[in-house]
């Protein structure tokens, strides 16, 4: 990456360290082999995959045996919410918060066949566990996916009272780990967990999915296939599971520094006049912000700050010819357009945080004042 450009998009897929590099090489080297099969290179291979999941397991909080690997954090969400929704024949109904991302609500939809139900949020993006606890009293629902932090809002939820309640009615809670595995602690109250090496700097190309031991779930994909159709990367696994590790042996200082640094992100922006700043200030991811820009269109935004050597992302979703409004943005009744998200990785520093607010809130005049928006007092 060159030095005039700063990655402030690492939510879901961040940079890899050299370490991390290191293991991926080292996968190739040692892993290439189909671990499936008995020679001693497939011995070999089986072994940096057991010592993965192991490791996997460990950081989770999941026995070693109810870890597997799968082709991405998205794959992961399908397979899981397909199997525990299988496994609860006769109920064809998925609870889903109103702030989840696309690829639960899309998967729930597949399988049931039918649109999950939405619960609703307040304005910081927790969930109404009131509106929860009437949704699952119904016997029709077969399971519930929750995130643990919300990837644009950074908000986190407060997943042991939400397990209290599904656990309660016999409702399978599937946890969408995806953005805070390797950010915040694993967290402990679930049934079944998906979670993207991708997001704590490990390769794209390999997701995980972890099980409680009473979690039922059947196949609902063809016979012969377990949750990696075709087998897993050993590479991937390996370099996956590196980075993880890297991510935890620091992660409390780590985590303090970004989330300082957010908070510079949060107050600068916040003062400029027009800016939303979303999400929970406190109960939260310590390296994501969004915020929203009132007379400022998203996409000429992002084309700009990307000029100015900064990379970052939206909460809109991206098409052919332009930015959609966000959906969870929406829920929590904030700005829905010019909006930025920011995810910090290790490498940044306070130098970096302070050039992109001083380019942030320059671009954002500028866009301003070349709309002829009107002044905001």
């Amino acid at each position: 990456m060159s030095p005039s450009r700063t990655f402030l998009d690492a939510g879901g897929s961040a940079p890899l360290t050299q370490r991390t590099r290191d293991a991926l090489v080292a996968g190739f080297a040692e892993g290439w082999a189909d671990p499936d099969r008995v020679s001693s290179e497939a011995r070999r291979a089986r072994s940096l995959v057991d010592g993965s999941r192991e490791a996997m397991a460990d950081a989770l909080g999941a026995r070693t045996e109810d870890v597997h690997f799968t082709s991405s954090g998205v794959a992961g969400l399908e397979r899981v919410i397909a199997g525990v929704w299988t496994a609860r024949r006769g109920r064809e109904e998925v609870v889903v918060s109103a702030v989840e991302r696309d690829a639960t609500v899309h998967a729930a939809q597949f399988v049931a066949g039918r649109a999950p139900r939405e619960i609703r949020v307040d304005a910081l993006g927790h969930i109404d566990r009131d509106d929860l606890a009437v949704a699952l009293d119904d016997p029709a629902v077969a399971l519930a996916a929750i995130q643990h932090a919300n990837h644009e809002l950074g908000t986190v939820q407060d997943l042991a009272a939400i397990h209290e309640l599904t656990a309660a009615r016999g409702v399978p809670l599937v946890v969408d780990a995806t953005s805070s595995i390797g950010h915040i602690a694993s967290p402990e109250s679930w049934d079944a967990l998906a979670a993207n090496p991708a997001d704590w700097g490990g390769p794209s190309g390999i997701g995980v999915i972890a099980l409680r031991p009473g979690t039922r779930w059947l196949p609902a994909w063809p016979e012969g296939d377990d949750w990696a159709p075709g087998g897993v990367s050993v590479p991937l696994v390996l370099a996956a599971t590196v980075a993880l590790q890297e991510r935890l042996e620091n992660a409390d200082s780590e985590a303090t520094r970004l989330a300082d640094l957010i908070d510079v992100v949060r107050a600068r922006m916040r003062a400029v006049p027009g800016i939303d700043v979303v999400g929970d200030p406190e109960r939260r991811l310590p390296h994501v912000v969004t915020f929203s820009c009132l007379y400022v269109d998203g996409e000429a935004l992002l084309s700009r700050l990307d000029r100015e050597g900064f990379a970052v992302g939206s909460g809109s979703a991206c098409t052919t010819s332009s930015l959609e409004p966000s959906r969870v943005l929406a829920a929590v009744g904030a700005l829905t357009h010019g909006n930025v998200r920011i995810a910090l990785h290790p490498g940044i520093t306070s130098d970096d945080v302070d050039r992109f607010v001083d380019a942030a809130t320059r671009v954002i005049e500028d866009l301003r004042s070349e709309a002829g928006a009107p002044a905001i007092g």
